[in-house]
């Protein structure tokens, strides 16, 4: 699929005639709706069951949500539940559209149930990973950010849903699904390998994009259609070791230190895409001043080493402007008493699309400068595709934005980190990370560390968001009185 040209998007968000519209009051504060308390149950469920990626059981969640899917009123025929392991399994549920001949693909809603693993001892004394907390307008718990907040809404968007009589002019499928935080049982993966007919799509909709606030309030919204490509390298460094008390100049734990300090200080040359360009065109109208003028220098002349320099300040921005590269993993030698015969260490890069595994391994070999320590390939991913910034999505979801939010631009994004959209993007389906969930990235980016949490009223706000959304792009109409 070929990128529309960067300009229909611009004149698309700028000049359609949407119009800012009064903000409904989406959540009060102590006086939950119906729909709203369904959502809460659902996170707090979630987030209670351990799914961690290495030692938790994402079965058990995903049979906790086909029940949920029944109690919604999803027929048996329409849920499937299954993985490659016991403990690995996933769950898609099917909504029914009017069907017929032209009827449009299905749309599907994506989220992962599994989530980094967490340690009560690493958080805050009075939070614990796995205890859904409320405290001072946030969530807090594993995966109230990445990504059982989605997952929560898109079950309780089905109640919503059926409770409406709500038919789509096509089905909408949801797959909450396992290993998406690098696991070895990837569902997504699995289900497009095993099962294609549980979630083959002409759409979806994914997490890698929300919104942003500043000191409170909502900046832009964001649409995920690019992600940089992870790759691992471990730099190894060997000797032929001996006792500690007659030291050597050719030590492989220096050898590996002086290695790992070389990359840390090592950037990677600037690059720009169709989605880039746009986002830091559209950023820069709405960042600080200085730092909106050098976005405008850079994208004009990437040579501009002045605004290089302010804009790569910011490290958000940075790792979107190139591949970079950081320290992870640690471990050599094999004795208090003796010289260290192989101390490593895992390099994970997060490559711009247009690098390449074999580029950056030569490169990290360059900076090194030293034969002793080897660069090898640990794990590495294909080039992911980026998806077509396409008018019927970004039309809805601008709609929706305005809606609810007011004006405030929606801006497409690369996002730094993976997500499960590339399995579709390799298939040609277009797939978008967009989600409602606004947060401020100084104090909220918190997800896969310390104290995980997402503000309350963006959790309902998103949950909003997305069950507009789903209807937008799903067509159709109640065909009963709501119940």
């Amino acid at each position: 699929m070929k990128p529309v040209a960067v300009t229909l998007f611009i004149t698309l968000v700028s000049t359609a005639a949407l119009g800012a519209q009064a903000r409904p009051a989406i959540y009060t504060s102590g006086a939950l709706t119906p729909d709203q308390q369904r959502a809460r149950e659902i996170y707090k469920e979630l987030i209670e069951i351990n799914t961690g990626v290495e030692t938790g059981n994402i079965t058990t969640a995903a049979v906790a949500m086909a029940k949920r899917f029944r109690d919604a009123g999803i027929a048996e025929a329409d849920i499937f539940v299954g993985g490659p392991r016991p403990e690995k399994h996933n769950v898609v549920a099917r909504i029914r559209g009017r069907g017929g001949p032209g009827a449009p693909r299905p749309l599907l809603l994506l989220a992962h149930l599994d989530v980094v693993e967490a340690l009560k001892s690493d958080w805050s004394p009075d939070l614990d990973p796995f205890v859904f907390t409320e405290r001072d307008g946030y969530y807090y718990g594993r995966g109230t950010a990445d990504d059982k907040a989605m997952a929560a809404i898109f079950v309780a968007n089905v109640f919503r849903m059926k409770r409406e009589g709500y038919v789509p002019d096509r089905d909408i499928i949801v797959a909450l699904t396992a290993d998406e935080e690098s696991g070895p049982a990837n569902g997504v993966d699995w289900l497009l390998k095993t099962h294609r007919d549980k979630i083959d799509a002409a759409l979806v909709i994914n997490e890698g994009g929300g919104g942003t606030l500043r000191n409170g309030k909502p900046l832009f919204n964001s649409v995920q259609a690019a992600e940089k490509v992870t790759t691992n390298f471990t730099l190894r460094s060997t000797n032929r070791g001996g006792h500690s008390s007659v030291p050597r100049a050719d030590n492989a734990i220096t050898a590996l230190a002086d290695a790992l300090a070389k990359v840390g200080r090592h950037q990677f040359p600037i690059r720009f895409n169709e989605v880039t360009r746009v986002f830091f065109v559209k950023t820069a109208d709405i960042e600080e001043p200085a730092l909106g003028r050098a976005m405008k220098a850079l994208v004009a002349n990437p040579a501009d080493t002045q605004a290089l320099a302010v804009v790569s300040a910011d490290p958000r921005y940075n790792a979107m402007l190139r591949t970079t590269c950081v320290a992870t993993m640690l471990s050599g030698g094999h004795a208090t008493n003796a010289l260290p015969q192989l101390a490593e260490a895992n390099i994970n890069c997060r490559l711009y699309p247009t690098d390449t595994t074999e580029r950056v391994r030569a490169e990290l070999a360059r900076v090194i400068g030293d034969t002793s320590v080897q660069v090898v390939v640990r794990s590495q991913r294909p080039p992911t595709p980026i998806t077509a910034i396409l008018p019927e999505v970004m039309g809805p979801v601008t709609q929706v934005t305005r809606e609810l939010w007011g004006d405030i631009p929606v801006i497409p994004i690369m996002s730094t980190g993976a997500t499960d959209s590339r399995y579709f993007r390799w298939l040609d389906i277009p797939a978008f990370g967009v989600s409602g969930l606004f947060s401020d990235p100084i104090v909220d980016a918190r997800a896969h560390g310390r104290d995980e949490r997402m503000s309350i009223r963006s959790f309902y706000e998103g949950q909003e968001f997305l069950y507009r959304l789903t209807k937008a792009l799903t067509g159709g109409a109640a065909v009963r009185p709501v119940q």
